[in-house]
């Protein structure tokens, strides 16, 4: 499964598109650690692997101009520095 076969799933978590396709992992990450629950979270990790899941977190969670919400870029900073240390 791919992410966005897995997104597609899940149109509730990126409303404001149908390009399902066209999506980057990067923009799947964001919805589903804002939007989605535990079991979303888990799924889409399964299907990147927790390491590269945590690298594009990483990436973007500390830019300029972030969609995270704060509480949900301080759990998952706390979540894959425990779980994905060297990412």
């Amino acid at each position: 499964m791919t992410p966005q076969s897995f997104i597609k799933k899940r149109p509730y978590l990126v409303w404001h598109t149908r390009n399902f396709d066209h999506l980057s992992e990067s923009a799947i990450i964001e919805a589903v650690l804002n939007y989605g629950d535990f079991d979303d979270v888990k799924k889409l990790i399964a299907i990147l692997g927790i390491k590269k899941a945590a690298a594009i977190f990483q990436k973007r969670a500390w830019q300029r101009r972030s969609n995270y919400r704060p509480e949900i870029r301080n759990y998952f900073k706390l979540y894959f520095k425990k779980y994905a240390p060297h990412a």
